[in-house]
């Protein structure tokens, strides 16, 4: 299963560090993770001077002296700006990117890019994260899509030309790898796992190809896939929210 986003390591890790429940040097690691090193650019606020590149460590630690409350992830998609507010040249820029990060509290926002082997975190003006549905509503929701679309798949008859793809429809439980930080819920950790299955089988199913598939089939795919892969996102980000320091 693919191991969480970047935007998502910060916000579990993050939080995790804020509640006392990980060690900022094991925290920032886990951020890293592969990764060579990472750095936040950019100005402390707006209007403020540019600051040089900073080590994900020290930046972390200026955060919070600063004020930070804790971190909100966002998965946006165009069409689809679940957990942004605002202003616009955030929410264009995380949507591009597909994932960025809000820091609760700063009115900060930051968004990864990744240069070589390293990646620069870039700082932007941001409204404090919307509400955004809570662990039962998002597990409710995805259970129920879940449902829908591998009875839809499994009546095209997917696995005919992608068994993989049915061996991931029956496994959606499987995953035994936490994912979060230290200290979630494990009805948090079971939902992120969940999740990132539900993610995995979309992008698997939506690139399959066949002459056996017709454009209605093709369409009926598409449709069902787009509609879990949002679920999944919105699940992902209640997930990750959960562990915000109370």
């Amino acid at each position: 299963m693919p191991s969480l986003s970047r935007s998502a390591r910060w916000v579990c890790w993050f939080n995790a560090w804020l509640a006392g429940a990980a060690p900022l040097e094991t925290a920032v690691d886990a951020v890293r993770a592969d990764d060579a090193a990472h750095h936040v650019l950019g100005t402390a606020a707006p209007g403020a001077e540019v600051l040089p590149p900073e080590p994900l460590l020290l930046a972390w630690g200026g955060l919070r002296r600063a004020g930070a409350s804790g971190a909100s992830l966002t998965l946006p998609e165009p069409g689809d700006p679940y957990g942004l507010a605002g202003p616009a040249v955030f929410t264009a820029a995380a949507t591009d990117s597909g994932e960025a990060v809000v820091v609760d509290g700063l009115g900060l926002g930051l968004i990864p890019e990744v240069v070589g082997s390293g990646v620069f975190w870039h700082r932007y003006e941001a409204n404090p994260a919307p509400h955004t549905a809570g662990l039962a509503e998002a597990s409710r929701e995805l259970r129920t899509e879940l449902a829908v679309t591998a009875d839809e798949l499994l009546t095209l008859d997917l696995a005919r030309w992608q068994p993989e793809v049915r061996e991931a429809l029956s496994g959606i439980r499987d995953a035994t790898d936490a994912l979060l930080a230290p200290g979630y819920a494990p009805r948090a950790e079971e939902l992120a796992a969940t999740a990132q299955r539900c993610l995995a089988i979309a992008e698997l199913a939506a690139g399959t190809d066949s002459a056996a598939v017709t454009a209605w089939e093709v369409e009926a795919r598409g449709n069902h896939l787009r509609g879990l892969a949002r679920t999944a996102r919105h699940a992902l980000v209640a997930a990750c929210n959960a562990g915000r320091p109370r």
